[in-house]
């Protein structure tokens, strides 16, 4: 497989694992492998409530709790997304990291990967 083809099939799984597991898929994902690294962008994922959350009066509140919100949905499922990527491109996973803006409604999501395949 393509090193675009790979990417490819990340951005399906991303989009596929964030509508199963969080309700609500992206409205765009970009999907780049560079050496260990996986980093996927999604794009548009905040859903109405979360934007409402966002803009909120109490704001730093609010955006606290959307990103605490989505780190641990991310944490609790984080050995199946471990487990997918895997599957895709044949590499343990070492580690996760993301972060999700609340201005921009965009998360970043990146794998760090064993060395050898």
């Amino acid at each position: 497989m393509t090193k675009g083809q790979l990417e490819a099939k990340i951005s399906e799984a991303i989009i596929r694992f964030e509508k199963e597991y969080l309700g609500r898929g992206p409205l765009e994902t970009k999907t780049y492998i560079i050496d260990d690294m996986v980093l996927v962008r999604l794009k548009g994922i905040l859903t109405k409530a979360e934007q409402q959350i966002a803009q909120s009066a109490s704001i730093h509140d609010g955006l606290r709790l959307i990103k605490r919100v989505r780190r641990e949905l991310i944490e609790t499922n984080k050995e199946y997304l471990y487990q997918t990527i895997k599957e895709i491109t044949g590499r343990d996973v070492l580690s996760l990291h993301t972060d999700i803006s609340t201005r921009t409604g965009e998360r970043v999501i990146i794998f760090i990967l064993t060395d050898s395949q």
